[in-house]
């Protein structure tokens, strides 16, 4: 029999404890023959990333031991920090950036010098015993990094620069027989998804680069995955018509293999992403997404027909396949990210490894709702709402849940449909949770995306409040009892909507941006010029700036904030949270900060996960005077009196 109980003082058995002791990060898939090889991000071990192997008689074993890291900090975000090849493995180690080699049965070897390198996305050029790489160098201090593609003799370590002059790079791919590479590269302001550029070259026999051509047509056309068929066919992944569809490259022509209405590419915020692979030279399995769900599907490249795949997923990343079997990440409303292997004889599904250990109750857990919503100039926005649930629990008759409303970040990201213990957390207690893609987001075409250009604080804003609006005039939230949270663009979206608009209660900001005008001068060379498109020129623009900035309006501020922040982030530093804390705790409004020595941009040691999930519920429970099912350790809440 359910108990009556107030919303958000539930008793959940998804506890934060539970969640970081039994979850872990699925990261970037490799094969090597039959072997599946990929990165696990370990929270109870310090966020360490470990290299781990599955073998076809089923066993798992750690690759890396401690204390390396594989993970590498080219971009600041990182991925593409492995490969392998016949069992070695081939990794950057975080602490020094390194590239380290690992032989079977053996301890790592540093590859590379100290220094003030940094390398991601390697390939091996087996002919030539060499890997070829993106290179960051961080040599000239004071100065931006410059990046380039380069090559590291397996013998000796040494390098050699094979491509240099652009901002950036990534994807360098070889042909199946050697004598060809392929990758991408941009130029500033351009992120990888406003525009990139296809390079193909001739590779002598000693692997110096001939004549380069350029396969796509400019910089205003994000190209993304380019990759060699069996029989050295270029395919690659473009949105030239306002959709990411995948095209192949012959004779000097491009070819759409199946356009439609949907994507089958992602933002390319880290290195060594894929949605497509062979299993043969004219059979493609992919990945697509059409209006937030993503599908598999095979592609027949000579008859150009798509054939869908059943799968119980909605969510996939990371495909990679051979002949015989496809392995991708996978997740869905009920099912956790998981690392699935795809038998293409039998069709069988066979899970290999799941983010969580934790088996739930599905009384407990509340399933996502895709909604379609009105937001400003006639416009439609898209979301995901999770309703409370918890099988031991009923809320009293005529009261209503409070609203958790979540900005994701990027903000090119994407509200994801994985089963998300983060969410269930809330929604287990009684806290409903909407989960906005706002104008922006990625899955939605490119016309979507460049809703937010020129417009960031202001559409992603209205798209928030609109959505929360639609589900209090629905009459499934308390209006009264509207908070929103988000991380890093995220955060942005939240301090301008509680600096700019009267319209929620309180909020969260988790390495949040709040001053534009300091983030021009003090993040990292990725997003250095990112600004340009969702704001303006910089500094020609610095009024608009200024306007946008949450930091020079804190008198527009009502609610009580608080605010979550690593001390070694270099994407959003420090002083961001900082400045607003302090205009916060100067005007009288209530204000909690919570730090964290050791955390980069995102927070990935047990420890600090726990206390920001804990540490958010704390502040809202005291704010929207709902009371605690269990004891958690309290936050200090400046200029708020206890209750």
């Amino acid at each position: 029999m359910a108990q009556h109980a107030p919303y958000g003082s539930w008793k959940s058995p998804i506890t934060s404890d539970l969640i970081v002791a039994a979850t872990v990060g699925l990261g970037q898939i490799v094969l090597d023959d039959e072997d599946v090889y990929w990165s696990e991000a370990r929270p109870t071990e310090g966020g360490r990333n470990v290299l781990v192997r599955w073998t076809p008689d089923g066993r798992t074993t750690d690759v890396t031991p401690v204390p390396f890291n594989v993970r590498t900090r080219v971009h600041e975000y990182g991925g593409g920090s492995f490969t392998v090849h016949h069992e070695e493995v081939y990794f950057s180690h975080f602490p020094d950036q390194r590239l380290y080699r690992q032989q079977p049965g053996e301890e790592p070897q540093p590859l590379t010098a100290a220094g003030t390198l940094r390398y991601a996305d390697a390939v091996v050029d087996h002919r030539r015993q060499r890997l070829i790489c993106v290179c960051e160098d961080h040599t000239t201090q004071g100065k931006e990094p410059t990046n380039s593609l380069v090559s590291v003799d397996l013998k000796t370590g040494a390098l050699q620069t094979l491509v240099s002059g652009h901002d950036f790079y990534s994807s360098p791919r070889l042909s199946p027989d050697g004598s060809r590479l392929a990758w991408l590269a941009w130029n500033h302001p351009n992120m990888p998804w406003d525009g990139t550029e296809l390079w193909v070259s001739e590779l002598s026999a000693d692997g110096q680069l001939g004549q380069k051509t350029h396969v796509t047509d400019g910089p205003t056309e994000s190209v993304f995955q380019p990759q060699w068929s069996p029989d050295g066919v270029l395919h690659f992944v473009s949105d030239r018509t306002g959709w990411w569809n995948l095209y192949h490259w012959r004779d000097g022509q491009t070819e759409a293999l199946c356009p439609m209405a949907a994507e089958f590419g992602r933002p390319q915020w880290v290195f060594g992403m894929s949605t497509y692979a062979f299993t043969g030279p004219h059979s493609i399995i992919c990945t697509y997404t059409s209006q937030g769900t993503w599908r598999l599907a095979q592609i027949d490249t000579e008859m150009r027909q798509l054939t869908p795949i059943e799968t119980p997923y909605t969510e996939l990343w990371d495909i990679k396949a051979t002949s015989t079997h496809v392995v991708f990440g996978a997740g869905a409303a009920t099912e956790p990210a998981s690392l699935v292997r795809y038998d293409l004889a039998t069709r069988q599904l066979h899970v290999l490894r799941r983010a969580t250990t934790l088996a739930l109750d599905s009384g407990y857990l509340s399933a996502s709702q895709a909604i379609e919503f009105p937001t400003e100039n006639g416009e439609t926005a898209y979301a995901l709402f999770y309703p409370p649930q918890n099988r031991d629990y009923k809320a009293p008759d005529g009261t209503r849940p409070p609203l958790l409303v979540k900005s994701h970040g990027g903000p090119t990201a994407a509200a994801q449909t994985t089963l998300n213990l983060g969410i269930q957390y809330w929604t287990s207690r009684g806290v409903a949770v909407l989960d906005v893609n706002y104008g922006g987001s990625s899955g939605y075409g490119r016309a979507y995306r460049n809703r937010l250009r020129g417009q960031w604080g202001v559409v992603d804003v209205d798209d928030c409040i609109n959505g929360a609006r639609f589900l209090v005039q629905t009459g499934l939230v308390d209006g009264n009892r509207l908070a929103i949270t988000g991380g890093s663009a995220g955060g942005y979206t939240t301090l301008c909507a509680l600096t700019f608009r009267n319209f929620f209660k309180a909020g969260a900001s988790h390495y949040g941006i709040c001053d534009l005008e300091a983030l021009a001068h003090d993040t990292h060379k990725f997003e250095a010029r990112y600004e340009d498109s969702l704001v303006g020129p910089y500094p020609a623009q610095r009024d608009l700036y200024r306007a946008r900035s949450p930091i020079h309006f804190t008198d527009r501020l009502s609610c009580p904030v608080i605010f979550f922040q690593g001390l070694e982030d270099k994407v959003v530093p420090p002083n961001q949270a900082e400045m607003m804390v302090a205009a916060l705790r100067t005007k009288g409004l209530p204000v909690a900060y919570v730090p964290f020595d050791g955390e980069q941009h995102g927070f990935r040691k047990a420890e600090n996960i726990k206390r920001a999930l804990d540490a958010e519920l704390y502040f809202y429970a005291q704010v929207f005077g709902f009371s605690l099912a269990d004891p958690i350790e309290p936050v200090q809440i400046e200029n708020f009196p206890a209750r």
